[in-house]
């Protein structure tokens, strides 16, 4: 499945792109790293957040710092 552009409405961030699943949202950033982040790694509610803002283009990658930054079950 192809990544879906984030919109980057702020202008800043280091989110290039992003995928939502059923349990995961993966995240593509700017340097070109896939993480991928699920509700057995984040947490549901986490989860949940993330594909709100991904899909919001705005919020993404400061909530990642924020709250999830090590959480990921994979990266690529």
């Amino acid at each position: 499945m192809p990544m879906e552009r984030y919109r980057n409405l702020s202008g800043n961030s280091g989110v290039k792109g992003y995928e939502i699943g059923h349990d995961y949202v993966r995240i593509q950033f700017s340097g070109g790293s896939i993480y991928t982040y699920t509700n057995s790694s984040a947490g549901s509610h986490n989860i949940e957040t993330m594909k709100r803002l991904a899909i919001g283009g705005q919020g993404l990658g400061t909530f990642i710092n924020r709250n999830v930054r090590s959480r990921y079950s994979s990266k690529s």
